[in-house]
């Protein structure tokens, strides 16, 4: 059996806290504890302790305030996700428990078992997001501190080989720049992480609180559609996931290329196939085989996930109704890919970046994603030992061009 969940609430009414006992023993198959302190100060050490997995939290505690309380608890560096308890449901409560570091807020007097039960879930798996994010963050931190070790270590190897005054300088100059652009680089990660697994969490929440108002039959096809969000919002936090593990593998070397034999054609068009699922409305793949051998001898994995991202972006970066073109080719001593869609194409100014980790370009700023998919292709064609090459032009399409060499 799966642990309790510990919940502690924090009200100064010990009738609110009756009602939320009896809201939370009628919540099926629950698996819940409940813990109540009506002191502010006592509500502080007891989070403090951190033995508890979520805070519901009363706006009202007598000289305080629940959004007081929040802050101080936050100070303390609690880990645990916060729901506040209002008596009211406007904008501006909504906002202020944000800011104050809650990640949902409930109306009293208006709680039902399941939203109460979906606001507690939810909010934990928000939480645990969130740690995510940190712990990328710090493992990134801890990146910066090992460059400015080696940083230490370049001026030291300097001094002891007695270079010339201007080649000591070359050098440092050239370690201070990575140290930039590893902080630049960690600055991107922080802003476009929160800001990617901010927009889908909000999505699942704020479709998870209408869920639980369409209660009838003739009502499904309005539930329907808040579940398919759910479940949209889902996979984008999976895609941005599994970029950032990509990222971490590729970085820490633990991706290797291990060739096999296989047969390109029914390979692409197996790819092909699977790409389909996230075409926009009216979309088309065209795949073409162009010469007459298939057999190919590369790395399966590596190969799917350059033509399953190459095929993704042509949909992501093109309008609805629009053809994307997909061909395949081996030659005497190398397989040829190429990718071309009728998008929005690639400003002139941004192509120098294209393949630089986090960036995106300026006319795709309205369009979700982490600038780490085109990164992601080159360093996969770079361990196959192959190249990446492109044309766009801007509102007319782009065409990537894949070569990969046959071992």
């Amino acid at each position: 059996m799966p642990d309790k969940i510990r919940i502690l609430l924090v009200d100064d009414d010990e009738d609110d806290y009756i009602i939320t006992r009896d809201i939370i023993d009628d919540i099926p198959g629950r698996n819940y504890v409940l813990e109540w302190t009506s002191s502010f100060d006592e509500a502080l050490e007891i989070i403090s302790e951190g033995r508890h997995s979520i805070y519901l939290v009363d706006y009202r505690l007598g000289a305080h305030d629940g959004l007081e309380l929040i802050r101080e608890a936050i100070k303390l560096r609690s880990n645990a996700p916060f729901i506040l308890l209002t008596g009211q449901s406007d904008r501006e409560t909504d906002e202020k428990a944000m800011r104050a570091g809650a990640l949902d807020y409930l109306v009293k007097g208006t709680i039902s078992p399941n939203e109460l039960e979906r606001s507690i879930r939810y909010s934990i798996e928000h939480a645990k997001s969130l740690d995510v994010i940190q712990r990328l963050n710090s493992e990134l931190e801890q990146r910066v501190k090992e460059r400015t070790q080696e940083l230490g270590a370049a001026i030291r190897k300097l001094e002891e080989t007695n270079r010339s005054l201007y080649e000591a300088e070359q050098e440092v100059r050239k370690a201070l720049q990575k140290e930039k652009e590893l902080h630049e680089l960690k600055s991107r990660f922080v802003t476009i992480a929160s800001h990617e697994f901010r927009t889908p969490l909000s999505t699942v929440l704020s479709s998870v609180s209408l869920i639980g108002k369409y209660k009838t039959t003739e009502e499904d096809d309005k539930r329907m559609k808040h579940v398919d969000r759910i479940k949209s919002a889902v996979s984008n936090l999976t895609g941005i996931l599994n970029d950032f593990l990509s990222i971490s593998r590729i970085e820490e070397g633990k991706i290797y290329n291990v060739p096999t034999t296989f047969d390109l054609k029914i390979f692409a068009s197996e790819v092909a196939d699977e790409a389909q699922g996230v075409l926009k409305l009216g979309q088309k793949i065209i795949y073409r085989h162009l010469s007459p051998e298939t057999t190919a001898v590369l790395d399966k994995q590596l190969l799917k996930n350059v033509l399953f991202n190459l095929l993704s972006n042509a949909s992501k970066y093109s309008a609805e109704q629009k053809e994307i073109h997909f061909t395949t080719e081996i030659k005497e001593d190398a397989i040829s890919v190429v990718v071309h869609d009728e998008g929005i194409g690639i400003p002139e100014a941004d192509k120098v970046h294209l393949f630089t980790p986090f960036f995106r370009a300026q006319n795709v700023t309205n369009i979700q994603g982490t600038g780490l998919g085109l990164n992601i292709v080159k360093k996969y064609v770079d361990i196959m030992g192959g190249t990446i090459d492109y044309r766009s032009e801007f509102d007319k399409g782009t065409t990537f061009f894949v070569t990969l060499p046959q071992i």
